[in-house]
């Protein structure tokens, strides 16, 4: 289970003292914490591991926005240690899809559910992210998506 695999990584780092792993791994654990106990306030189960995977996608996001805006301001220092954080979140999820893998999972979807223009987006992309969760990346697919459902 991923929640494991994490518990298990944050104890290695403590005793490695690998202070950079440690710190991104328990704002791991407490955005884990944050959901766990939004979904329970909803009366829903604790996250699953594909959820989990949707949320460490999130953050490294998030992650990824923040290290451009440091460059952008000429903090260097911070955009590096954004991106070390984006590595340390990366060693948790599945090797991600290529572009053409992308594409062609797209178009499967596009073709499986009977997708035709934009009103079937949402659909469409709700499937994807059932599916694809973590392996593939839903910014790059939504504009796939809209091409391919434009030009169909």
């Amino acid at each position: 289970m991923l929640r494991d695999e994490i518990n298990n990584s944050l104890k290695d780092a403590m005793k490695a003292q690998d202070k950079r792993r440690l710190g991104t791994l328990r704002l791991v654990n407490a955005a884990i914490k944050d959901r766990d106990i939004e979904a329970r306030g909803h009366g829903k189960d604790p996250l699953s591991d594909d959820e989990l995977l949707g949320l460490l996608a999130k953050m490294i996001k998030q992650r990824e926005e923040s290290a451009k805006v440091y460059e952008e301001a000429g903090r260097v220092d911070l955009a590096t240690q954004e991106r070390e954080e984006i590595a340390v979140i990366q060693s948790f999820l599945p090797q991600q899809m290529t572009e053409a893998e992308s594409q062609a999972a797209i178009a499967a979807v596009i073709a499986e559910i009977d997708a035709h223009g934009l009103k079937d987006m949402g659909r469409t992309m709700a499937a994807l992210k059932e599916r694809y969760m973590g392996v593939m990346d839903f910014g790059k697919a939504s504009g796939t998506v809209k091409a391919l459902l434009t030009a169909g």
